[in-house]
């Protein structure tokens, strides 16, 4: 059976779709969309992927309005966390340590929710 190699792209909807994409950039590293074919897109290492629909009615995410979260892994959480404290961004950390790694959750600018993760541990795949 053929099937998708990773993830080509994500795409959603924002208010201020130029100033979120800055956001990104500046705080997660996330390189904007290149506007030719001649400079690089962002690319990301290799590593686990988790696809997981969730019931409509969790409240995982927080908002319930909000329809996704991206979950973005880190090399160090502690290191990403005080970045993004020293930037003014509110970081919660789970102060559990789970057989797959350490979270965090943050928001961007227009209040999407995003799950950092520093792997460790068992591998869930």
């Amino acid at each position: 059976m053929e099937r998708v190699t990773g993830i080509g792209g994500f795409f959603f909807r924002a208010k201020d779709p130029k100033a979120l994409a800055q956001w990104y950039e500046r705080h997660l590293g996330v390189l904007q969309v290149p506007t030719d074919y001649d400079n690089p897109a962002w690319r990301t290492e290799a590593g686990t992927t988790v696809f997981a629909p969730f019931q409509h009615d969790t409240s995982y995410f927080g908002d319930p309005k909000q329809q996704w979260m991206i979950n973005f892994r880190v090399r160090s959480l502690d290191r990403m966390a005080d970045q993004l404290k020293a930037a003014g961004i509110a970081v919660e950390i789970d102060p559990e340590t789970y057989p797959n790694g350490r979270f965090a959750k943050i928001n961007d600018p227009e209040g999407n929710p995003i799950q950092l993760w520093e792997p460790g541990g068992k591998d869930p795949n």
